[in-house]
């Protein structure tokens, strides 16, 4: 998918699954389970071991499926080569390198910077960001979405951090396009009750929907 494709997808589903896991086995396992439950992004951050092996099998995978495979954790231009040779559709960092955002642009992948104030949100998309990751969301909260979206409409906002399924129609209502959620949808696969995750998956799934008047 070329970045603008991706970043439609990732706002038409509205959540993006951030995958931790202590083995590449592991976080294809969980990997699964949340697109069982109607994840339409992958996030593989690269704290997960031999991260780039993860994303390559996945977007093999997946590469028709109408599923984001993206890489998580990017905190330099080199991680960001290695993660899209691997075949990541986008690019997630927890702040703003803007090295990183212009080698997405040269290789058109969407790119998700990482920002907490105004003034980073801004400078992110001065850059060149598709979307803005707020993080760490439990700090900030879905008034402050509200409130940035005042003078910033344009601003496309991805909370991360402190979303669950009892809050997420809360930043979704807010204004925010998309959130990134991992251990609040993950957390079962630490027990290897997968099931657990693809159904947490699917609740984050219809209070999205729900928020958004689509249910």
């Amino acid at each position: 998918m070329t970045a603008s494709q991706t970043v439609e997808l990732i706002c038409r589903t509205g959540l993006v699954a951030i995958v931790r896991a202590e083995s590449p086995d592991q976080a294809l396992r969980v990997a699964e389970a949340c697109r069982e439950g109607g994840c339409g992004a992958i996030e593989i951050t690269f704290t997960v071991p031999h991260a780039d092996r993860v994303i390559e099998r996945l977007a093999d995978e997946y590469r028709k499926g109408g599923l984001a495979i993206g890489a998580g954790t990017v905190l330099d231009p080199e991680t960001a080569r290695v993660a899209i040779l691997a075949g990541a559709e986008y690019l997630v960092s927890p702040c703003l390198n803007p090295e990183v955002v212009r080698v997405c642009r040269r290789y058109d992948v969407a790119c998700l910077p990482g920002a907490m104030t105004v003034r980073e949100v801004v400078e992110a998309m001065e850059c060149g960001a598709d979307l803005v990751k707020l993080f760490p969301g439990e700090a900030l909260g879905p008034a402050f979405v509200k409130a940035v979206r005042g003078p910033l409409p344009q601003a496309r906002l991805v909370p991360t951090g402190g979303v669950s399924v009892e809050n997420v129609g809360d930043w979704i209502k807010a204004g925010a396009v998309a959130v990134g959620v991992g251990g609040n949808l993950t957390a079962g696969a630490k027990t290897g009750d997968y099931a657990a995750v693809t159904a947490t998956a699917r609740a984050f799934a219809e209070r999205i929907a729900a928020a958004r008047g689509e249910k």
